[in-house]
């Protein structure tokens, strides 16, 4: 199990969740109804040479769930590349190395009042309209998980979701940035996907926010 650069005390170990298992070929199927619509924007950033949004910008450390609860970040990484094996899957890996190329890709998981998981993960294209491309590549393929998940650190709580547990995912494009958001069940349950996918939108909503405003500032 390969370990992610650390910008915060907690370990994140990357950990892929893909499997051709029955039970993860069903819950992928119950995404389908769940995907949201994906938002993309191929306005470029004012700065094409601005760096990655910082670590700290991208991720706050609490973020209101609409319901009363709270997600808490439980670390924060930034990846040494985009196209890390351990990271994204050969067909996303292989998008990106075709194109014009990835900054730089940052990922964050959290977990709500329940102790379900969150994962997060920002990479930032050179060329805005390649992010486009990929958020719309990605939402068409909703059970194909191209963006790995992220192991609990050790202090969390949280367990080590077995590999075929269900799993939602959503993208958005701000700028040169996608924004990708996973999200499971505290137990690993294949079921309850559209509520799921709720629970993950105020969270995603708040990440691509941030990044949008990154993107677009003077």
């Amino acid at each position: 199990m390969a370990t992610a650069a650390v910008a915060t005390a907690a370990v994140l170990a990357v950990r892929h969740t893909t499997s051709s298992s029955p039970e993860h070929e069903t819950a992928a199927a119950g995404t389908a109804s769940a995907a949201p619509t994906p938002r993309a924007s191929a306005t470029s950033a004012p700065a094409a040479e601005r760096p990655v949004i910082p670590l700290a910008d991208a991720f706050p450390v609490h973020v209101a769930d609409g319901k009363g609860g709270t997600f808490t970040k439980l670390g924060e990484a930034a990846l040494k590349s985009c196209t890390e094996p351990d990271s994204v899957g050969s067909a996303l890996a292989a998008e990106i190395d075709a194109g014009k190329g990835c900054l730089g890709e940052s990922i964050a998981l959290y977990k709500d009042t329940h102790g379900n998981q969150f994962n997060l993960a920002v990479f930032t294209m050179k060329d805005p309209q390649e992010t486009v491309k990929l958020v719309t590549q990605l939402t068409m393929n909703f059970n194909d998980y191209e963006v790995a998940a992220q192991a609990p650190p050790p202090g969390s709580g949280l367990p080590t979701l077995p590999a075929d547990s269900g799993m939602v995912q959503a993208f958005t494009g701000q700028g040169r940035a996608m924004v990708v958001g996973l999200g499971q069940w505290s137990d690993g349950r294949t079921s309850d996907y559209q509520e799921l996918v709720d629970h993950l939108q105020p969270l995603l909503t708040s990440v691509s926010k941030n990044v949008a405003r990154y993107e677009t500032a003077d």
